[in-house]
């Protein structure tokens, strides 16, 4: 697993069901309500200080995830995608990888056609069977409450590199001292 994951270059995440629990509370005036997980924001923070692109297709749109991608300084917002293809190939063109070099987390069946062409596949525990059963990895985390976090972690780790106090340090730095 870690000799996949360690060649990522681009971390993609779904939105609903991944980086939230996948309920969408609606206000009183129609307003979108969404939780995101603090964790998974600093890991996603993490990933981005060694020069990780990290980016979110999601089929639905909403302001509210706008904000948070904005204040986590993801640039590579794609919303209102039921054909996700289009927008990781997109991706590819972009920033000049290659399909090997992405890790993609996702939790239901739209999530599939790119999920298969990525270099790691990732599905949280309680996406749909068909994501499940095609995934390389399952989180132990649920989407919204951790699981990106975890696989950021596992970037990390697949580098040789953790954060503490938010500076880079090195494994191998560590095993000889």
């Amino acid at each position: 697993m870690f000799k996949k994951v360690s060649k990522t270059k681009l971390l993609i995440c779904d939105c609903d069901g991944v980086m939230t629990n996948g309920l969408i509370y609606i206000g009183n005036s129609g307003e979108e309500i969404k939780t995101f997980n603090v964790q998974d924001g600093y890991g996603i923070r993490c990933i981005k200080k060694i020069g990780i692109e990290v980016a979110i297709i999601s089929g639905g749109v909403s302001k509210t995830l706008e904000n948070r991608s904005r204040f986590l300084g993801i640039r590579h917002l794609y919303q209102g995608c039921y054909e996700k293809e289009e927008a990781y190939f997109d991706l590819l063109n972009k920033l000049q990888i290659v399909s090997e070099e992405v890790t993609y987390i996702g939790d239901d069946i739209i999530d599939l056609p790119v999920m298969s062409k990525v270099g790691f596949s990732v599905a949280v525990p309680n996406s749909h069977p068909k994501v499940l059963q095609k995934s390389d990895y399952i989180t132990e985390k649920f989407g919204g409450n951790g699981a990106v976090r975890e696989v950021c972690d596992i970037i990390l780790f697949s580098k040789k590199l953790f954060f503490e106090k938010n500076k880079t340090i090195s494994l191998d730095t560590i095993e000889k001292s």
